[in-house]
């Protein structure tokens, strides 16, 4: 049943007594999270089962690739969930100096380990949910209906009041809401239901560079199952050719997580024999594929190719009805590569719980404003993302805008100072952290240094420590 024009009128200023929440993932129950200070009572619709422990969950392909919790989500999440960082540690997480423990190739040479500045969390995705998840439900205000699909919003094209379910034996039904939160991810179909309400297309962008994913899971050698750096050989955008690449994480019970991708035309297989070829072989070093050879394989090849960075400028929209809001995601999904989504998705529920703190918790709350809070940290995520899968064949329909090829110029430049200047290396990790915007790539003293390029000469390998190539059953350098 539609609200009436007065309804929609005062929908924003009333109190916010009930929230719901579609999509039981990381970003869905940190936004419960957030809600659950001003809501009586905030449902979390979920369309599978969700696993008691840490366990692959069902319609999640994703999961089984690198995940990491940059240190800007890390403190994000902690403000969410206090103590969550210390239970993930305590359940074998790793917590990773950076630029420290991070050995990378860049497309502008090897980066040096500096002193630490920034630190990463590190382990799988299903124990990050399953810690995360057991903490925000254990809360009687938060309900969770599973094996429930959500069908379309009800209300108008000025306000949002509830959403259609359809619960696993068929029946259908409404939850009652003010306000109702879009975070199933990938698959929202929030264009649809917008158009449904009479509301126009929102403006969105793509750009997929046809990447394909192929992880898998090994025990690490004894001796490299504590402190062992992360491995990243990245792909070179501008090069001419498909992009490889491969990342090495160090996971909990001594285990690393490998992960190998290729765009268009460069893509690895799902072949079991021919992923250490393909880590040898393919990319731009073969660090990677020395380390998993003394390696002993726990998995088989897991492969996805579901990989486009999707952005849809919600807050852009002219006409955004009251109560509805869009997050994580459904919001602006990733090439994964970059490790970003779980860090925006905790930084947009901790944005949105500080703009209904700051207006209080009766006091008007435009979705205009929600919506604009939530996108924010999107920005610094979806330029480093798309700034570099811009250049890969057939990413984009026009190609390259010259927004995106300025801007690949500079941040070339501030990689290649990067190699040998620690300053600007560290104002780098600011952003790539997500610790501050991308502003401080723009002070003087950073142009300065662009200018003058690396104070030191470049690398010429992978800097790994004797010790580090022998405990893994490597060369020495």
């Amino acid at each position: 049943m539609s609200a009436s024009p007065t309804s929609d009128r005062l929908l924003s200023d009333r109190p916010l007594r009930s929230a719901v929440v579609l999509g039981g993932s990381l970003a869905g129950l940190l936004a419960a999270r957030a809600l659950v200070e001003f809501a009586d009572v905030v449902t979390v619709v979920e369309r599978d089962v969700l696993p008691d422990g840490p366990e692959r969950r069902k319609n999640l392909p994703q999961a089984q690739h690198v995940h990491l919790l940059w240190s800007g989500g890390a403190h994000a999440m902690e403000e969410l969930v206090p103590g969550v960082t210390g239970l993930l540690a305590d359940a074998g997480a790793h917590r990773l100096p950076l630029p420290r423990d991070m050995v990378a190739l860049s497309p502008q040479g090897w980066f040096r380990r500096w002193n630490e500045s920034h630190h990463m969390i590190l382990c799988s995705r299903d124990l990050l949910d399953a810690t995360v998840r057991a903490q925000i439900l254990d809360d009687d205000r938060i309900k969770l209906v599973e094996r429930a699909e959500a069908l379309g919003l009800e209300g108008t094209a000025t306000a949002v009041t509830g959403v259609r379910v359809r619960s696993h034996d068929d029946a259908e039904r409404t939850l009652p809401a003010d306000l109702v939160v879009d975070a199933t991810g990938r698959a929202s179909r929030t264009p649809e239901w917008l158009a449904a309400l009479g509301l126009p297309e929102p403006e969105v962008r793509q750009v997929n560079s046809g990447l394909a994913y192929a992880s898998r899971i090994f025990r690490a050698p004894e001796h490299a199952r504590h402190g062992f750096p992360v491995l990243n050989v990245q792909a070179a955008p501008r090069d001419g050719r498909p992009g490889r690449a491969g990342v090495l994480l160090p996971i909990e019970d001594g285990r690393w997580l490998v992960t190998l991708s290729g765009t268009r035309g460069g893509e690895p297989t799902a072949d079991e024999g021919d992923f250490e070829r393909f880590a040898f072989e393919e990319l731009r070093h073969p660090v990677i594929g020395e380390f998993i050879a003394g390696a002993e394989p726990l998995t088989g090849v897991a492969f996805t190719r579901t990989t486009a960075n999707r952005r849809y400028y919600y807050e852009r929209s002219r006409q955004w009805p009251d109560g509805f809001l869009v997050i994580g995601d459904a919001l602006a999904a990733y090439n994964p590569i970059y490790g970003h989504g779980m860090s925006v998705a905790a930084q947009s529920a901790v944005a949105l719980r500080d703009v209904i703190r700051r207006r209080g918790r009766g006091a008007p709350r435009p979705a205009r404003v929600l919506q604009k809070a939530v996108a924010r940290p999107v920005n610094a995520a979806w330029d480093l993302a798309t700034g570099q899968d811009v250049f890969f064949p057939g990413a984009t329909e026009a190609g390259p805008t010259l927004r995106d090829r300025i801007l690949a110029a500079y941040v070339d430049r501030l990689l290649y100072t990067a190699t040998g200047n620690g300053r600007v290396a560290r104002r780098f990790t600011d952003v790539s952290s997500l610790e501050r915007g991308a502003q401080v790539l723009l002070a003087p003293g950073v142009l300065l240094a662009a200018v003058l390029g690396p104070l030191k000469p470049q690398l010429t390998g992978p800097p790994l420590t004797d010790e580090e190539w022998k405990a893994a059953g490597g060369r020495s350098s």
